[in-house]
């Protein structure tokens, strides 16, 4: 997989409209801009390539997240958030799932502590939850954000482990 950055430049309906779905469907910008790809080249993304792809976004919004927490602990709420949602459904699709809703998220997330016997990934999702809430609501403190992201990046190191490779993945694309 090759790292390619691209700016598009969007009508504002266009792009108050992609901002919309993104918000109903809990994907990223750049989730859907894939997708819309994807669709428009007729090319399928196979699961192991989703899963490198949500890692990797993930990775990216934590890097930005880090940026941020000096100059605008909102933004980077909803970054850090970002990243926590990208790194499960990253270990989602490692696992041939696909995640649609923000329900799903925290459905697969409950399913994972369970199966790992680890609660604290429940926990710390909960606290991604309330990262993107702060976004839209603006209560929490500068200094709790940079608490906060200490727990995200605990969160994504958790989940990265539990991203299956390729030769260990079980089933096809199912939903979640």
């Amino acid at each position: 997989m090759i790292s390619l950055e691209l700016t598009l430049i969007l009508p504002k309906k266009l792009e108050r409209k992609l901002k919309e779905e993104c918000e109903r469907s809990g994907a990223s910008i750049e989730e859907l801009a894939l997708e819309a790809l994807c669709r428009g080249m007729d090319e399928e993304i196979d699961p192991s390539d989703r899963a490198e792809l949500y890692a990797r976004l993930s990775e990216k919004y934590l890097r930005e997240a880090e940026d941020l927490l000096s100059k605008d602990h909102v933004q980077a709420s909803e970054k850090l958030w970002g990243a926590a949602a990208l790194m499960v459904k990253a270990v989602a699709a490692s696992r041939g799932i696909s995640i649609s809703s923000h329900g799903e998220l925290f459905s697969f997330v409950r399913r994972l502590g369970e199966e790992e016997r680890n609660p604290e990934l429940r926990r710390l999702f909960s606290v991604a939850s309330t990262l993107h809430q702060n976004f839209y609501e603006n209560w929490l403190r500068e200094d709790v954000v940079r608490e906060y992201s200490e727990d995200m990046k605990q969160l994504v190191a958790e989940l990265k482990k539990l991203i299956r490779t390729p030769n260990c993945q079980k089933g096809s694309d199912q939903s979640f």
